[in-house]
């Protein structure tokens, strides 16, 4: 008795395993599968894992019971986890995707505004590490496809450091203004004289036609 007590107090002394991945439960379903004899009922889950860094994989899995289900999907998006670009807090651009009928939209948002979000995606979002984003579901609300539709959105992602006009404003200061030769900045100033000793003649010749009339 006495060994069994004390047992029991060390299991209460150790410190809870801290997790390295975020692991969020999407949606369960009891699927059923026609046999010769009747039906074979399991269940299966759909499962997010993240680090809140960046990183993340999702899994889809059947088992016999929810707990067996979920662990296995739980093994299957670990094993598919990709990297994210983030940009600080947000997305570095907007970005959208398709799979099948879902159609998923996601926007970078200011300090400050948090999740516009609902469903999948805002807990996609979360275990990613995004804080602040828009987003909206143009298509179809099955949960599967919206995931795995979230999930390419944030793929595609270009980083900053790839941005066009980031490249390009490094090139232009890169390069000096190119210097005019004298011969074509005389040819330049021509017209500009010309012109102006063209109004008073014009003037001269009115002055002369009046005094002539009178």
């Amino acid at each position: 008795m006495a060994d069994n007590r004390d047992q029991r107090r060390d299991r209460r002394q150790q410190e809870p395993e801290e997790k390295q991945f975020d692991e969020r439960v999407l949606h369960i379903d009891r699927v059923a599968r026609v046999v010769k004899g009747g039906r074979r009922f399991h269940f299966r889950a759909l499962v997010v894992v993240g680090d809140r860094g960046g990183k993340i994989g999702i899994g889809v899995d059947k088992g016999v019971d929810v707990t067996s289900a979920v662990n296995k999907a739980v093994g299957v998006a670990k094993k598919s986890m990709i990297p994210i670009n983030l940009y600080g807090e947000t997305i570095p651009h907007d970005t959208e995707a398709k799979v099948s009928g879902a159609h998923i939209l996601i926007k970078p948002a200011a300090p400050g505004t948090g999740l516009i979000a609902g469903g999948v995606v805002r807990v996609i979002l979360e275990v990613v590490g995004i804080r602040n984003a828009l987003s909206k579901s143009l298509g179809s609300n099955n949960k599967i496809n919206s995931a795995y539709a979230t999930l390419r959105a944030l793929e595609i992602m270009e980083p900053a450091t790839n941005w066009v006009t980031r490249t390009g404003s490094r090139q232009a200061s890169s390069q000096k203004p190119k210097e005019i030769p004298k011969e074509k900045e005389a040819s330049v100033e021509m017209p500009k004289a010309k012109k102006a000793e063209a109004k008073p003649k014009v003037a001269k010749k009115a002055k002369t036609t009046t005094g002539a009339k009178k």
